[in-house]
């Protein structure tokens, strides 16, 4: 009899998902539990999960990924698949977990991860491949503490795998803007308290560059007017996040 394959625990945070958790839980029926780590939801999304089987711990915010390290040590396995609320793994992607698992060859591992906005899946671009490092042993990775655009921190050798995680946040394009705005504050106040300095030529140069990177070498123009709205706001993105680190170093005055 071939040997039995490591326990697999998927890993989730939330805050008010309960409309995208029923869908992202039974994309991971496959894994032997589902552990949830809820910051508070009051839309019923705590229900939806324990109603499903999942293991639900309430933990108040600590910043993305602080939250993500939290829920990570609850699981019981170490062998952990980390996912967000609004992301479903696609059937490809759940064969080949199942084969890396049963068989690992790497500690860690990634695999591509395909936005859907404005109706569109992009294939192209800033969209595709994005990608995410979620499967590892969790003895030899660790989540970043980072409050924004956190990571997966391993010194192992990371491998690829194949199939798409499919990311459908199902969001209005005013939530969207809206969140990127806390995300760009964010990653403004962490480049500050780190040190860094923004001057002029962030504010035209990074816009630019990210522009010709994503829509024209990446072929973002093949996602049709989806790809140019994400990588326009992608741009502004860019442009915000250094406009906000100048507010702050005009605040903090002369150094």
């Amino acid at each position: 009899m071939p040997a039995a394959r490591p326990p697999l625990s998927a890993v989730l945070i939330t805050h008010n998902a309960a409309t995208q958790l029923p869908a992202c839980i039974d994309s991971l029926g496959f894994c032997d539990e589902i552990v949830i780590v809820d910051s508070g939801s009051q839309d019923g999304g705590v229900e939806i999960a324990q109603r499903s089987g999942a293991r639900v711990i309430h933990a108040d915010w600590r910043g993305f990924g602080a939250q993500k390290q939290f829920a990570v040590a609850q699981a019981k396995h170490d062998w952990v698949l980390c996912v967000d609320a609004d992301e479903r793994i696609s059937q490809d992607l759940r064969e080949s977990i199942l084969q890396a698992v049963a068989a690992p060859n790497q500690l860690a591992y990634r695999f591509p991860r395909c936005n859907r906005f404005l109706g569109r899946y992009l294939r192209h671009g800033e969209g595709y491949p994005d990608w995410s490092l979620r499967l590892f042993d969790r003895r030899h990775a660790r989540w970043s503490n980072d409050a924004v655009h956190e990571k997966v921190l391993t010194q192992a050798v990371v491998g690829s795998l194949s199939g798409d995680l499919l990311h459908d946040s199902a969001e209005t394009l005013n939530a969207y803007l809206a969140k990127q705005d806390r995300y760009t504050t964010l990653a403004a106040q962490q480049a500050h308290a780190a040190g860094l300095r923004a001057h002029a030529g962030h504010l035209l140069l990074s816009p630019l560059l990210r522009f010709i990177k994503f829509y024209v070498l990446r072929l973002g123009f093949l996602d049709g007017v989806p790809g140019l709205v994400h990588i326009l706001i992608g741009c502004g993105n860019s442009f915000s996040k250094y406009a906000k680190m100048l507010d702050l170093q005009t605040r903090e005055g002369p150094r």
